[in-house]
């Protein structure tokens, strides 16, 4: 319970500010434009096929359940976009299958960030996973080894969310640079394809300062223990 009630809970506060920010942002970023069609009419997987045979880069493009799912698939090369995306029209679907595109793309060009983040997703969900009932069994049991490695693996799970920035931000860039040069979007829907990249990158950024600050508190709550 000590873990849980002291006052470093305060650190946490503009962290879970920033993602109720996010949150609404997306989601109503995304409903605003999902209402808006391209004046090129083509659908968002269109686009994406588009995207990467002029790219040259050679992965499939499927059909994934759920909303806002859409991701690329490193291991199997796979691109999936959800069913609010796949087979729409909207600003806001072809801004989303752009991005994933860009990711596409990054690991086809063996982009450096998008390797190294790859490589840590196997060591983040095992810290992420441990680390924390690492800490709480350590400061229960008074044995500090414990709570060390737990920060250890936690640390590493941090690193994988402030890894991930510079990947999704290059991927929304590269993502809007190729809907201007190729004339998939006028200048103004090009606008609202910015805010929608944009509210999705709030969410990136928000859950890189949470995992931050909680890394803080545990370090000073080890440093008090």
């Amino acid at each position: 319970m000590y873990y849980f009630y002291d006052w470093t809970m305060i650190l946490l506060v503009p962290a879970i500010l920033l993602s109720l920010y996010a949150q609404f942002k997306v989601k109503s970023t995304f409903s605003r434009y999902s209402g808006i069609r391209s004046s090129q009419n083509m659908t968002a997987d269109a686009v994406a096929r588009d995207i990467l045979l002029r790219t040259e880069v050679d992965v499939p493009v499927e059909r994934v359940s759920g909303h806002l799912t859409d991701h690329y698939d490193p291991r199997h090369k796979v691109l999936r976009l959800s069913e609010a995306v796949y087979g729409q029209t909207s600003i806001a679907a072809i801004a989303v299958a752009a991005h994933e595109c860009g990711h596409a793309v990054q690991d086809a060009r063996d982009y450096f960030p998008l390797k190294i983040r790859n490589a840590l997703v196997p060591v983040s969900t095992f810290g992420s996973n441990l680390a924390i009932p690492l800490v709480l069994f350590g400061f229960i049991f008074q044995f500090p080894p414990l709570v060390n490695i737990g920060i250890i693996l936690y640390a590493a799970a941090v690193f994988f969310t402030v890894i991930t920035l510079p990947v999704e931000f290059d991927a929304s860039y590269m993502a809007l640079r190729v809907l201007k040069k190729r004339s998939y979007l006028t200048p103004e829907e090009l606008t609202g394809a910015q805010k929608v990249l944009k509210a999705a990158a709030l969410t990136y950024l928000a859950a890189a300062l949470a995992a931050l600050m909680n890394l803080l508190r545990l370090i000073l709550l080890s440093r008090r223990r």
